[in-house]
């Protein structure tokens, strides 16, 4: 299953799983100095980052390559919905057309099948950035203890690209979420959309680290990326 289908099967139970994408998206907002009248979120998913600003937006710019969940996303006065893919250059041709005064994404361009590439088209749209992305140290002890390599790029890759294009502050945060059983550990991983439509194990080797896995929480690394 690709991402956008993971994304979109998923979508009614996302709101219900995004704990820690919520609590990315308020401390992306509370990053921001200024108030900004219109704004572009890439990737915006069921809507967290919109919930979460506190000032009054004139418009309100709400990408996702999933419907279904656009159609979760608010849709009052200045929102914007559009289906769109920031892995597809012609996204970005449409979105020259509106005046934007800052573009967001909160957990969403770790899946940049070319990051480098979508930086660049970012960088074309003349605005100041807001990202917040997930990067190689989320799920760290479920890696370590399967031994197989993260699914995501480093901070230290992602930077690399984002100085090419931007001159941004990093900070890495990093989070826990803590769970009564490991079977619902593995139940969030699959339903939070985190890990994408990538499966990180076969079905015996899953459940040989539901065993063994040796804590009760996973570990999330956000790198926050602003101008």
């Amino acid at each position: 299953m690709s991402v956008k289908n993971q994304f979109s099967f998923n979508a009614k139970n996302y709101e219900n799983y995004s704990f820690i994408q919520k609590k990315v998206a308020e401390n992306l907002i509370n990053k921001t100095t200024s108030k900004p009248g219109s704004i572009l979120d890439l990737g915006c998913g069921t809507g967290s980052l919109y919930n979460s600003i506190n000032w009054p937006v004139d418009d309100f710019y709400a990408v996702d390559f999933s419907k279904e969940m656009l159609q979760i996303h608010a849709r009052n006065k200045g929102v914007k919905c559009i289906v769109g893919d920031f892995n597809d250059s012609m996204l970005f041709d449409k979105l020259r057309q509106y005046k934007i005064n800052r573009i967001f994404s909160s957990s969403s361009l770790q899946w940049a099948k070319n990051l480098d590439a979508t930086f660049k088209h970012i960088k074309n749209l003349d605005a100041p950035i807001s990202f917040a992305i997930f990067t190689a140290n989320t799920f760290k002890t479920v890696f370590e203890t399967a031994k197989i390599p993260p699914l995501l790029r480093t901070t230290e890759e992602v930077t690399s690209l984002a100085n090419k294009y931007f001159n941004a502050h990093y900070e890495t945060i990093n989070y826990k979420l803590s769970f009564i059983s490991t079977l619902d550990m593995f139940r969030y991983i699959k339903k939070s959309g985190v890990s994408g439509a990538r499966n990180i194990l076969d079905y015996k080797n899953m459940k040989d680290l539901i065993k063994n896995y040796p804590i009760d929480y996973l570990e999330f690394e956000v790198l926050f990326i602003t101008e």
